[in-house]
């Protein structure tokens, strides 16, 4: 049974229909205002990296060592640093280490490869200032299917691998072909099929959909550090994450997937609000640092 702070959650978002249409003036404003704000003591500084906007998040007594590069969701479409800062600022308090967030090119202004392409060269700057196993690769929805094209790009690139990558609602199938897309469609007030294909319409044109750097889910998975899946069951993304861990799993890929009962579409970015979306933001943080070699802080419990 959920709590009762996300049941007031869930009835506000019900509150709010989705949209007709895919809009992406709209939907960048609507996220940047829901965005949020850094929890207390967690501090963000801009900077750029490779020549792409970023912005260094620190936590109280931050680790340098480490570096989470963080990639926003949005449909490819819309979001941004600001969209996400609470949820990245969460992240990193949770962490105790640096959260690298990216503002990668946004469609349809910058179509595919355009978000790979700085996402990768986000990480060859990184690579240059911290070791591979001090180097987390995440991201949420949109974002998190951009984590896994980013660590395929790098690995075909003949770059070294992160420690790891940890991802939340990953869009990986550019069809929408998911059982969860019909099976869930009631019940997720976030996302529906329909503005899924619009997205990814806009993001990839005219382009190949089974593009293994815009599609995850139809590449060869081999040689990918361990990957951290989170998804609600209540969304109609739940069947690209399940089908994602299948694959990456029968590829040797050490992963770990994570359905959370009754969770809607990135329910993490309201960490601070419902005590679902806390407890899974610690989760993320807890495989991070184990593959960080910083595994002083014990695992939650629950999930």
């Amino acid at each position: 049974m959920a709590s009762e702070a996300f049941a007031k959650y869930l009835a506000l978002l019900r509150r709010h229909p989705l949209p007709t249409a895919v809009d992406p003036a709209d939907m960048r404003r609507r996220l940047d205002r829901t965005g949020g704000r850094f929890p207390d003591g967690v501090v963000g500084q801009p900077t750029r990296v490779g020549g792409v906007s970023a912005e260094w998040i620190d936590p109280p007594d931050s680790c340098l060592e480490c570096s989470v590069l963080y990639l926003h969701g949005g449909g490819y479409v819309a979001g941004s640093i600001d969209s996400h800062r609470n949820l990245t600022g969460h992240l990193a308090r949770a962490l105790g280490c640096r959260v690298l967030a990216l503002d990668y090119a946004l469609a349809p202004e910058n179509p595919h490869p355009a978000p790979v392409t700085d996402s990768v060269t986000a990480y060859r700057w990184l690579l240059d200032h911290f070791e591979p196993d001090r180097i987390v690769v995440a991201g949420d929805s949109a974002g998190g299917g951009l984590a896994v094209a980013t660590l395929l790009l790098a690995r075909d690139q003949g770059l070294p691998m992160p420690a790891a990558a940890a991802v939340m609602s990953p869009l990986v199938d550019l069809h929408a072909v998911g059982p969860s897309m019909q099976t869930r469609a009631g019940v997720d007030p976030l996302l529906s099929r329909r503005l899924v294909l619009e997205n990814v319409a806009l993001f990839i044109g005219d382009g190949d959909r089974f593009d293994p750097y815009a599609a995850p889910l139809h590449a060869d998975l081999a040689g990918l550090p361990p990957l951290f899946i989170q998804v609600g069951d209540a969304e109609v993304l739940l069947d690209d994450a399940v089908r994602l861990a299948e694959k990456a799993e029968a590829a040797g890929v050490p992963t770990t997937l994570q359905v959370w009962p009754e969770m809607v579409h990135v329910f993490q970015a309201s960490a601070g609000y419902f005590p679902e979306a806390d407890l899974a933001v610690e989760y993320a943080a807890a495989f991070c640092r184990l593959h960080f070699g910083l595994s002083d802080r014990a695992v939650p419990n629950g999930g």
